[in-house]
């Protein structure tokens, strides 16, 4: 499936067991290799960010192989929280 990183963004994320993370706020792109790496999210109310890998403004850092499903919602599988 295809999809541009636009229609993406401000879509909510999830755990692949229902645990609503954030919405989607941007992307990190490897500009050698052009492989998208991370997917940016606005941490929801009832997330611990320090549970999470975060970048400077507070967003989780998930990775992008982890996004599975995209539909109304993202599901992202393998969510490592410490």
């Amino acid at each position: 499936m295809k999809k541009f990183v636009t229609e993406l963004r401000g879509k909510t994320v999830m755990t692949n067991d229902g645990q609503i993370l954030g919405m989607i706020d941007n992307f990190v792109v490897n500009t050698e290799s052009g492989d998208m790496e991370h997917v940016l999210v606005t941490p929801a109310e009832e997330i611990e960010p320090r549970l999470f890998d975060t970048d400077a403004e507070g967003r989780l850092v998930l990775p992008f192989k982890g996004m599975k499903a995209v539909r109304d919602v993202v599901v992202m599988e393998h969510i490592s929280m410490e």
